[in-house]
């Protein structure tokens, strides 16, 4: 038997990266799977190539009805027994350089999108579901140019401790993924060299010293999704190289 046979996992930010690496594991195990994505492009692209029982829906984790538009697109009394919250977006930008714009653009993506996707999806969720949340290890890294894009990861922590004592009576888990370094398209704003210094500052002090490949993380949030991580609540994983260690 497959670790997710009869289940039904909701993905957010699934059309790349770990998103996606996770949601053809969990469809390689057993799962019927929901992916979330931003851009009709991406959308298309990957529902192309995805196996057509994968359904791809429509969602952007900045919009005010970023919940309820998820809840609609859902099928009428669908429940849930895994939801990774993975959509994200990174910034950088120094901190004397912050407007309004910038910021709001983070927080109502990283923030605020998962919180109201959340709530919106309470009633959806089977007692003893999983819930994995991306954060990032930018949360502790203490980057210069990176203070809004951390404090967007750190909030997803602490909302996570938060949301797994009030869930816990229905013994639903909440965990963390904290990613370091992982070959994704979410620096693609960055040049081909700066991406490339970034890149070579990370492995420099991770004693692994290489890019994690977006598998590898998605692995780990797929153990805390699943029933192996029965145990396990408001704990974080880092995927990381060992860059962070707590």
């Amino acid at each position: 038997m497959k670790r997710f046979d009869g289940k039904r996992v909701l993905v957010t930010g699934g059309t790349n990266g770990m998103g996606l690496a996770g949601a053809e594991r969990l469809f390689a195990e057993g799962a019927a799977v929901t992916i979330t994505g931003r851009s009709a492009e991406g959308i298309a692209r990957v529902s192309s190539e995805l196996p057509s029982d994968i359904r791809v829906i429509q969602n952007d984790a900045a919009a005010p009805d970023a919940g309820s538009n998820l809840v609609a697109q859902l099928d009428n009394g669908e429940m849930l027994d895994g939801l990774w919250l993975n959509a994200g977006i990174v910034g950088i930008r120094p901190f004397d350089d912050v407007n309004a714009a910038f910021f709001d653009q983070l927080m109502n993506t990283n923030v605020r999108g998962p919180a109201l996707q959340l709530a919106a999806l309470a009633e959806r969720l089977n007692d003893g579901a999983s819930i994995v949340l991306t954060s990032s290890t930018s949360a502790y890294e203490r980057t210069a140019i990176t203070s809004i894009y951390s404090a967007t990861k750190g909030a997803l922590v602490s909302m996570a401790r938060c949301w797994a004592t009030a869930l816990s009576p229905r013994s639903i888990r909440v965990n963390v993924l904290v990613p370091g370094a992982v070959k994704t398209n979410l620096r693609s704003f960055l040049s081909a060299e700066q991406e490339l210094e970034f890149e070579e500052r990370l492995t420099s002090l991770a004693p692994l010293s290489r890019i994690a490949e977006p598998g590898e993380a998605a692995a780990v949030a797929l153990f805390l999704l699943s029933d192996d991580a029965s145990y396990v609540t408001g704990s974080q994983y880092a995927v990381d190289g060992g860059l962070v260690m707590f």
